[in-house]
């Protein structure tokens, strides 16, 4: 079945965000495939970012066509779910200016994490908001089969339109991007029992905490380039505390499910939901912080708490050496 990304309800927004749903890789490659072929038909750009085996998959299918595809693996791209719009969609938009864009994007698949689930869905809503009025198709593949059923319940919020093998149909269900995300909102855990907690305040305190960081992510076997990313990130975070907010900070570290985790509590607001997701205009703009902690978090976690925001990171340890 051929679906046209245009197929559907007249619309002044030339942007057209579409959840298929697959039970089977003969759905799946059948509905990937259909939507490429009419970028490739109109010499138009299109971008495959989808989790590991699924691309090569794709790839078979279109055969020759598919040198005229960019491909990139969303476990590896989209590892974070919060740097998939700045870094996967929108750095493809913008290489392709005054272009149509055609991108499949499969942000959910099994084995995603509940952990990383609600930042999952959040970034699903808030493409619509990144995507408004540009001149874009988004297919959003999601496994029926393997996934929670309520994973499609979601998409069907997230998705102005939805498809299957044989129907295309506008989503009764679908909700307002922000509130949508917002929704996603979820609090946080407690930091563990055996969790460290260094309190901070300004920036003469900013070279202490980056201490006592790296001397965790020493202790939990962090690479050394990791380390890095990680002191790069918390100090990114901790900066903005001190200088929005007139109150002190708190860091919490902790290792948990082979990753080491770090939490950093204020009582400052934030209250664009866009935050780290949208570059700024140019590099030397302000509001960078939370976009360079996404690129270089596994995860990023934040909650909007009453009095405060809390923004937690997640950093994969690497895997023990067998013998040792």
């Amino acid at each position: 079945m051929t679906v046209s990304a245009s197929a559907q309800e007249p619309t002044d927004d030339p942007f057209r965000h579409i959840g298929l749903i697959y039970r089977d890789f003969d759905e799946y490659a059948a509905g990937c495939v259909s939507f490429l072929e009419q970028a490739l038909a109109l010499g138009e750009p299109a971008l495959v970012a989808v989790p590991g085996d699924r691309g090569e998959l794709i790839r078979s299918r279109l055969g020759e066509r598919s040198a005229d595809v960019v491909f990139r693996d969303m476990a590896v791209a989209g590892r974070n779910p919060g740097r998939i719009i700045p870094s996967v969609l929108l750095a493809f938009a913008e290489a392709n200016q005054g272009r149509r864009v055609w991108i499949i994007g499969e942000p959910i698949w099994p084995g995603r994490s509940p952990l990383e689930y609600p930042e999952c869905v959040a970034h699903e809503a808030l493409i619509n908001t990144a995507f408004t009025g540009r001149d874009a198709a988004i297919l959003c593949p999601y496994d029926a089969a393997g996934l929670d059923p309520s994973a499609i319940d979601d998409a069907a919020v997230t998705h102005p339109h939805l498809q299957d093998g044989s129907d295309v149909w506008s989503s009764t269900a679908y909700g307002d991007p922000v509130v949508t995300a917002m929704t996603f909102d979820w609090p946080l855990p407690a930091p563990p029992r055996q969790a460290a907690m260094f309190p901070f305040d300004g920036f003469g305190s900013l070279a202490p905490l980056r201490e006592f960081v790296a001397g965790w992510a020493g202790a939990a076997g962090l690479t050394e380039q990791r380390t890095c990313d990680l002191l790069i990130a918390v100090n990114e975070l901790a900066t903005n505390t001190a200088e929005y907010s007139k109150e002190p900070g708190t860091v919490w570290m902790w290792c948990e499910d082979g990753l080491l985790v770090c939490q950093i509590d204020d009582f400052g607001t934030l209250d664009d939901p866009m935050a780290g997701r949208i570059p700024p205009p140019d590099a030397v703009s302000r509001g960078r912080g939370i976009l360079i902690v996404n690129e270089l978090a596994d995860l990023v976690r934040i909650h909007r708490r009453p009095g405060g925001t809390s923004v937690r990171i997640h950093f994969e340890l690497p895997s023990p050496v067998e013998g040792r």
